[in-house]
C-alpha cells in the first residue's frame, strides 16, 4: 500500500507521540453503542449480507481519518493513502480465519467480491495476513452473542499501532437498533479528538448507507 513518511519536525502531536511510545501498553480503547437504524433496515429491506455492510462503512469512516491511517514505522510516522481491513471468519468448528478487503469501490461491487474473497480464505483457512503490508490494515472482528459494554484485545509486544475494532450483539431499544462497538488505537497516534471524528464519521455514513447514499 501507498504511504507517505511525515515531517516530524510538523508534527501537532509530537510531545504525546513521545510519550505513549515510551509505554508497555500504549493502547486506549473505547466501547460506544452505535445507532445501527437505518443500516439495519437497508440491510433486512434489500437482504444485505448485515456483517459485511457494517464492515463496508467502518472502513470508509476509518479510512476518512487520517489519524487512523497512520502507523509507527522506525522513528517517524508512515501515512498510507489506503487501509484494508483483515477480518476473522469462522471455521465453524472454533477455528477462525483471516480474510483481507478493500472498501474503496460501490457497495454493489464490494459485496460480491467480499463474499467471495470470504470463501477463498476459508478454503485457505490461515491466520496468516495475506496482505504485503500487515502494517496497513484495520483489524476488525466480531463477537455476535454478548451485548458487551467494554472489551479489551490482545495486542503484540512490541506494540503495533493497527487500528482495531470489535461489533457485538446489537439488540432494539424505544425503536432504535443499537450495537456494541468497540475501537482500540495506538495513543501516540490516536486521541480522543480523533476517535469522536471517527464516531461521528461512523454515525454519517451510516445514516448515507441507509439512504443508499454514496459513502
Amino acid at each position: 500500500m501507498a504511504y507517505r513518511m511525515l515531517d516530524m519536525a510538523a508534527y501537532a502531536r509530537l510531545d504525546e507521540y513521545n510519550y505513549f511510545r515510551t509505554l508497555a501498553y500504549p493502547y486506549v480503547g473505547v466501547t460506544a453503542q452505535v445507532d445501527i437504524t437505518p443500516l439495519r433496515a437497508r440491510v433486512r429491506a434489500e437482504g444485505l449480507p448485515f456483517f459485511l455492510s457494517l464492515l463496508y462503512v467502518t472502513s470508509r469512516a476509518a479510512n476518512s481519518i487520517p489519524e487512523m491511517r497512520q502507523r509507527l514505522r522506525g522513528d517517524g510516522i508512515a501515512e498510507y493513502d489506503l487501509c484494508p481491513t483483515s477480518h476473522t471468519v469462522s471455521l465453524g468448528d472454533g477455528r477462525y480465519c483471516y480474510c483481507m478487503l478493500r472498501a474503496d469501490r460501490p457497495l454493489e461491487a464490494f459485496l460480491p467480491a467480499a463474499m467471495q474473497a470470504q470463501e477463498d480464505a476459508k478454503r485457505a483457512a490461515s491466520m496468516t495476513e495475506s496482505a504485503a503490508d500487515a502494517e496497513s490494515l484495520f483489524f476488525v472482528s466480531t463477537m455476535p452473542g454478548i451485548a458487551f459494554t467494554s472489551l479489551v484485545q490482545p495486542t503484540p509486544f512490541p506494540a503495533d499501532s493497527n487500528p482495531r475494532f470489535m461489533f457485538g450483539k446489537f439488540a432494539e431499544a424505544d425503536g432504535r437498533v443499537l450495537l456494541p462497538f468497540s475501537v482500540q488505537v495506538n495513543h501516540a497516534l490516536v486521541g480522543g479528538q480523533q476517535l469522536t471524528a471517527f464516531f461521528e464519521a461512523l454515525d454519517r455514513r451510516i445514516a448515507a448507507f441507509g439512504k443508499g447514499e454514496d459513502l
